[in-house]
């Protein structure tokens, strides 16, 4: 057991470091088209300069490298984030939980959903209930954060404030039912 948590363990920090490392490249690419007016071919000519310093290492296509520019631009500074304000999203630092779920995850996120507040939650919710990929997009096609709580209930007007509080969380969680 302890060999199988460290190991999992050992997985979900390499996932942490790698996907601080695409918000970094994202952020370098995005500095670098603003300064040096960089345009679309560097970041081809970076994947191919990429792949020739480390032959066999995946995951830094053109494709990939256009994702991790996304990836910072949905969350860096001088975006236009109707959350800045709050500090899980300074746009300084990729949030927390975005950091904590796989890159596949990620890219579905940035694909799926243009609202940084509904991306954020259903990072949350992957975190919270382990969800795989195609769970989250299985919920975000469904709409589950337009959804959850939307039940109409009467334990308020039944219930003592501890259990209908409870009772309506029991209610909000896809799990339950």
């Amino acid at each position: 057991a302890r060999i199988r948590t460290a190991r999992v363990s050992a997985a979900f920090s390499a996932s942490r470091v790698l996907i601080q490392l695409y918000w970094d490249l994202g952020r370098s690419i995005v500095d670098r088209q603003r300064v040096r007016g960089w345009g679309k071919a560097v970041v081809e000519r970076l994947a191919n300069d990429i792949r020739a310093e480390f032959p066999g290492v995946a995951g830094f296509s053109s494709r990939n490298l256009w994702l991790m520019r996304a990836l910072f631009l949905a969350y860096g500074e001088g975006t236009s984030n109707p959350l800045r304000s709050v500090m899980e999203l300074d746009g300084k630092m990729l949030p927390k939980e975005l950091a904590s779920i796989p890159w596949g995850h990620n890219i579905d996120l940035l694909s799926k959903l243009k609202d940084p507040a509904q991306r954020l939650w259903y990072a949350k919710a992957v975190l919270q209930h382990g969800w795989s990929r195609p769970v989250l997009v299985h919920q975000i096609e469904s709409n589950l954060y337009e959804r959850q709580g939307k039940a109409v209930t009467n334990f308020k007007a039944t219930l003592p404030p501890p259990q209908s509080d409870l009772a309506e969380q029991a209610v909000k969680d896809p799990y339950t039912f």
